[in-house]
């Protein structure tokens, strides 16, 4: 099939009036975040039944009436681990598309694996090897080649190959709206909006600090975020994370000693290190009551480790029986917090909750007994 691309308004016109009748597409995004906090949307691709379309919004200064078909109610967009693509869209309309469905969501519940990827799904499920040639092409750089088109084409030409396959296989199997939940959190605006105040829970090496150093990590962490999102920089190009580690456990207070922190670049210094005295002098004024937490738990004990041993087993041997890959449902980390008594997990929702997580709630509870023998565990 022709590979249409779309670099004029009267292109993209014509092309949304053949899609006004589509009741689903399949939609691929290329675009780079390398040197910028926002992602830069490069080229949008789709296909139809009928069409296999890139649009070059580079070229085309308003890609509205295509957003205009995205957000139609009656339209169904199909997508492959698709978060990054929606951040996209959400930063276009600042609102999601209804209807989304994503093939690596599908692919766990059909026992095809946990996250996996697009390459390897197609391989496993249409036999056919992608070219790899151009997953690290710079998309800004114009014209693009044939082989640029071929390649970012088939990001939606197998996609709804898959999108058919797998409707088919859920209804096969009952499993149609299992993930219903998980696609509708998709479509959550908070999952996309840049969250300062907590973005400090997210720095690797925060466990080690101590309360008062946690305080001045989570204003650092809040400092640097409102910097980049206001610079349009990665935030570690405002400010790397070991740096920012190492001024949360000194605060100094004047930037002579900043100075002092390994790896602290001297033209950073004299960028930000007058407002990063500031935040650290008012994150120490913060109240003791007031600093952040980062709760530990204690560890199990020599039972409870036992018990962790049994639920593996009877995650195990529910998944079996579902052909589900058991790190779809859930990881050992996943069962402790379920041993523990916490609540709101992934597993105690949705179809991992109906399947699962409820027979897992139940056995803790003493409602099912297990038996067994050389070949099989057994629950009644």
């Amino acid at each position: 099939m022709t590979i249409e691309f779309i670099d004029t308004p009267a292109a993209l016109d014509n092309l949304c009036q053949r899609l006004a009748t589509a009741q689903w597409l399949a939609v691929d995004t290329e675009f780079l975040r390398e040197k910028t906090y926002y992602p830069q949307l490069c080229l949008v691709q789709l296909a139809t039944d009928d069409i296999v379309a890139c649009v070059d919004p580079l070229a085309i200064s308003d890609i509205n009436p295509l957003l205009d078909v995205f957000y139609r109610d009656d339209i169904t967009l199909v997508f492959h681990a698709g978060r990054q693509d929606l951040e996209l869209l959400y930063m276009e309309r600042q609102a999601l598309p209804r209807h989304i469905f994503d093939t690596q969501l599908a692919a766990t519940v059909l026992g095809l694996g946990d996250q996996v990827g697009y390459g390897n799904l197609v391989k496993t499920c249409l036999n056919v090897s992608l070219e790899k040639a151009h997953s690290r092409a710079d998309w800004r750089q114009r014209p693009l080649s044939p082989e640029q088109l071929e390649y970012a084409a088939d990001d939606v030409r197998y996609l709804r190959e898959l999108y058919h396959l797998f409707i088919k296989q859920l209804e096969s199997q009952n499993r149609t709206h299992w993930l219903d939940e998980d696609f509708a959190a998709l479509s959550e605006p908070a999952g996309y909006e840049p969250d300062p105040d907590n973005i400090w829970k997210k720095v690797r090496g925060a466990g080690k600090l101590k309360p008062q150093q946690l305080a001045i990590l989570q204003q650092l962490a809040a400092w640097r975020e409102h910097t980049a999102i206001a610079k349009d920089r990665p935030r570690r190009w405002v400010l790397k994370d070991d740096i920012m580690l190492d001024i949360a456990r000194h605060a100094p207070d004047n930037t002579q000693k900043l100075s002092k922190i390994r790896g602290f670049d001297e033209r950073d210094i004299a960028r930000y290190g007058d407002d990063l005295i500031k935040v650290v002098e008012q994150a120490r004024q913060i109240p003791k009551e007031e600093w952040p937490v980062l709760k530990k738990p204690e560890p199990l004990s020599h039972q409870q480790e036992a018990l962790m041993d049994v639920l593996m087993g009877l995650l195990r041997k529910y998944c079996d029986e579902q052909s589900i890959t058991p790190a779809a449902v859930a990881g050992r980390k996943d069962l402790e917090k379920l041993l523990r008594g916490e609540t709101g997990l992934d597993l105690m929702q949705g179809w991992r909750y109906k399947i699962i997580g409820h027979k897992l709630d139940s056995f803790l509870k003493g409602d099912i007994q297990i038996t067994g023998n050389a070949s099989e565990i057994k629950t009644q």
